[in-house]
């Protein structure tokens, strides 16, 4: 069995091609005038910055908390066309949504997405028939240019086979359908890689304590680093509001009389230990709009999720006994019993969809962007869908070129020539990089376990060699953190040098799976902090 004892010791020469530090990060930032400075490290800003420095802009993006600290990476991991979308005539926008998938999940990120088939039970007295659904998903498959299947009916015999807690009292037929999934977090991070390979100069745990002015015009921010309460400032020719929930709040921060712009939704989701195997996902539907998901995700199973109108705090968004007791009995509708135990739930976590403001039941809302200038001449940004977060980055440059008098446009016309489909980094064939793990990860140390290549190879690409050659080099480090997850303590190492990991939360529930697993004990969690105390 692995033990820890002996880990905080280790991993005190950082890795190579490590970060500047946080200190020489912060003269970066106050030492110059940068074109454009995102407040909001979501995927939404980490988009925008990355879309921006390959314009060949000076980009600076700074976060309150981690990147995707909250909602980014409190989503239902999912890469999709939106079917449901259809039934409200939709088409065009479905259409979008599964090119921005396509080009993901195919040309961006490979190594980061998977295909998932998707089953959608239709029981006796449901809200929609076997016909309409399977026409429904055939149009949804189609809509897709065919390009994971053709969306079908199959016999509920057949589904149960593939999902063995299907529940099939009064089930008529089971409709077929094609998306993708990922695992959200690991997807901002390596965006965010893109971004500060293009250039960009990123910083976590800086919150904004003021706007800065010039001539009535927001030209940058007051900032407080919140791991050692050092303040600094930036300054910039344009600054990006890019805070998701906040968005408001810092607009306020511009003009104290603005009108709110948004409305938030809460979507709660449990994470459970799966009873057996599963190889499809169910999407189940509740009513006319909602489905509730049953996902098989990291070797568990996701739940979700709750759509109801959220009017506190964001800081406190929580999942509640309230969620927890809804979500396990939408999914009840269509996953047996003995998969819903509440002794199986892992983890469970709570994300803020931001919404257009305006009246309506939150779950009938449309996942737009909401794109706002302010008095001060700051453009703020929020909504939208995970799926599309490349369009959307390019749509904000696109309106930032545009902006009367104060515009990028001649700075960024190198934009136009970029390639469309610009890959994140460590894009490579996940299936070749775990084989590679496999037979040279482990030498001259023990050979690397199957499931441990396999998950760097779908969560790092190639990159996952650098965590190879961290645990050849110190074979502690090739020890498993837990023995009960696939990760390693190699990994921590590359969080902490590598991904701008800075707290045991940021490694434990973003950088690997640990704590959606439910493995984030005391003695792991010391571990951690062990290794980030010995930063170099």
């Amino acid at each position: 069995m692995t033990t820890l004892q002996s880990v905080p010791s280790l991993g005190t020469h950082p890795a190579s091609g490590s970060l500047p530090g946080r200190a020489e990060t912060r003269e970066r930032l106050s030492g110059a005038t940068y074109d454009l400075l995102v407040i909001g490290g979501g995927i939404l800003g980490i988009s925008t910055a990355w879309h921006a420095a390959q314009s060949g802009l000076r980009v600076a993006l700074v976060d309150a908390g981690d990147f995707a600290g909250a909602t980014s990476s409190a989503s239902s991991k999912l890469l999709h066309g939106g079917l449901r979308y259809l039934q409200t005539g939709a088409v065009k926008l479905v259409a979008e949504n599964h090119f921005e998938r396509r080009a993901v999940s195919r040309q961006v990120a490979p190594h980061l997405a998977n295909p998932l088939t998707f089953y959608l039970p239709v029981y006796k007295g449901g809200p929609h028939g076997a016909a309409k659904l399977g026409a429904g998903v055939f149009a949804y498959s189609a809509l897709s240019a065919f390009g994971d299947g053709v969306g079908h009916v199959i016999s509920p015999a057949r589904a149960r086979r593939d999902v063995p807690e299907l529940r099939t009292d009064n089930l008529k037929a089971v409709a077929v359908y094609g998306d993708d999934q990922m695992n959200d977090a690991r997807m901002a991070l390596m965006t965010v890689r893109a971004a500060a390979d293009a250039g960009a100069v990123v910083l976590n745990h800086a919150a904004v304590t003021g706007l800065r002015f010039t001539r009535g015009r927001v030209t940058g921010a007051d900032l407080e680093d919140r791991t050692d309460g050092t303040e600094f400032g930036v300054n910039a020719r344009l600054v990006l509001n890019a805070t998701g929930p906040w968005v408001d709040h810092l607009r306020r921060m511009e003009d104290a009389g603005a009108a709110p712009s948004i409305r938030l939704s809460k979507g709660a989701h449990l994470v459970l230990r799966r009873t057996r195997p599963w190889k499809a996902a169910l999407a189940t539907p509740i009513d006319r709009y909602r489905i509730t998901f049953a996902l098989p995700w990291e070797d568990m199973l996701l739940l979700g999720t709750t759509d109801e109108e959220y009017e506190g705090d964001p800081a406190d968004v929580s999942v509640t006994a309230k969620d927890t007791a809804q979500i396990l009995d939408e999914a009840a509708f269509s996953v047996r019993d003995q998969q819903l135990s509440p002794d199986l739930i892992t983890y469970s976590f709570a994300g803020l969809r931001v919404l257009p403001g305006g009246p309506g039941d939150t779950s009938r809302a449309k996942r737009e962007t909401v794109l706002t200038e302010g008095r001060g001449g700051m453009l703020s940004v929020a909504g939208g869908k995970w799926t599309t977060f490349r369009h959307i980055g390019r749509t904000v440059m696109s309106k930032l070129a545009a902006l009367p008098g104060h515009g990028l446009a001649e700075d960024m016309e190198p934009m136009a020539r970029l390639p469309r489909k610009l890959p994140l980094p460590g894009i490579a064939n996940p299936d070749a990089v775990a084989h590679r793990l496999l037979v040279d990860g482990g030498a001259p140390g023990p050979r690397m376990a199957a499931d441990t290549a396999r998950h760097l190879a779908t969560h790092y690409g190639s990159l996952a060699f650098d965590i190879a050659r961290l645990a050849n080099e110190d074979p502690a480090l090739a020890k498993r953190i837990h023995p009960d997850a696939p990760e390693i303590w190699a990994q921590v190492v590359y969080a902490r040098d590598r991904e701008w990991a800075e707290t045991a939360e940021d490694v434990l529930r973003r950088r690997t799976t640990l704590t959606v697993r439910g493995l984030a004990t005391d003695e792991v969690r010391a571990g951690v902090e062990g290794l980030l105390a010995a930063r170099g």
